[in-house]
């Protein structure tokens, strides 16, 4: 396998891994209610 094939599969690799993670910390978000709470109460006082 030469770098030009290899290029791209590091790349793929790295935005699995990226998306991975930051679904992950949205998913541990979710599990803390005071914080979606907060974070609600932020988004509406814009309104």
């Amino acid at each position: 396998m030469n770098r030009s094939q290899q290029h791209p599969r590091l790349v793929a690799a790295l935005a699995w891994a990226i998306a991975l993670i930051v679904s992950g910390g949205v998913f541990m978000l979710y599990t803390r209610p005071a914080f979606m709470v907060t974070l609600i109460d932020q988004l509406w006082a814009c309104f």
